[in-house]
């Protein structure tokens, strides 16, 4: 989950300290604490001002990566 949130360049926009991570346009999921499920189906769909990464990930690497923020955000 670690890679692919690094090559989809999810820190760009994002914040979350166990990536060491600070963007600012899209949420601080330390905060926002969002589940596997709830991260899976954003990043797929996207939607918010987020844009949807299904061209772009794999079912795995979006698993993977829903798996790894959750943990990390404590969701």
């Amino acid at each position: 989950g670690a890679a692919v949130w690094i090559e989809a360049g999810c820190a760009d926009c994002h914040t979350l300290a166990g990536a060491v991570a600070s963007g600012t346009t899209g949420p601080n999921l330390d905060q926002v604490k969002p589940s596997q499920e709830e991260v899976a189906q954003q990043v797929r769909e996207g939607g918010g001002g987020m844009p949807s990464f299904k061209e772009q990930l794999s079912d795995e690497e979006i698993e993977a990566v829903a798996q790894y923020v959750a943990e990390s955000a404590g969701g």
